[in-house]
């Protein structure tokens, strides 16, 4: 084979592919900063979540949580992976003996149990795989958070407040 034969047999490859692309792939997202995009929506007492996106087919979900000074999540269990990115603030969890600051990048193997607190207060951009649970002191499950659970807390609360729901951040 020859390179300019080699060359045509790879562009047409890539053609095709391109194709298949632009008909089953859906379209790049974008998030915007604006409020209107994606409101800030009261999760728990000085907690609220920023949803980025909702990807029911792996069964996760992206957000902003923003934990303001003094706050705290409760005790809970990932069952899936869950990767945090810190843009402002610090936060820890009771159980570590680590800081996250801004820049800093933690990833939580599931089955790990932990109570994330907040002493000055953060912004955290968390990408969560398959659902985590609540924990009372016996370690009995409360409630299960997941995909569905994020949907529902993101649609009740624009149709509460009279914001349209954005299908950008649906996957």
């Amino acid at each position: 084979m020859t390179v300019q034969s080699a060359d045509a047999a790879y562009l047409a490859t890539e053609t095709r592919v391109d194709e298949m692309r632009d008909k089953y792939a859906l379209q790049e997202g974008y998030v915007g900063a604006s409020e209107e995009v994606s409101p800030w929506v009261p999760f728990i007492e000085n907690v609220w979540i920023r949803h980025l996106t909702f990807d029911v087919r792996s069964s996760s979900a992206s957000n902003v949580l923003w934990v303001g000074a003094g706050g705290m999540l409760g005790r809970h269990r990932h069952r899936g992976p869950v990767s945090g990115y810190t843009l402002e603030g610090s936060w820890r969890y009771l159980e570590y003996n680590w800081v996250a600051g801004p820049g800093d990048f933690v990833r939580e193997s599931p089955g790990r149990t932990h109570t994330l607190v907040s002493d000055a207060g953060m912004k955290t951009v968390f990408w969560l795989n398959g659902p985590l649970e609540f924990l009372d002191e016996d370690n009995r499950v409360m409630e299960t958070v997941d995909v569905f659970w994020f949907i529902d807390h993101y649609e009740r609360y624009c149709v509460e407040k009279g914001i349209p729901i954005n299908k950008r951040l649906y996957l």
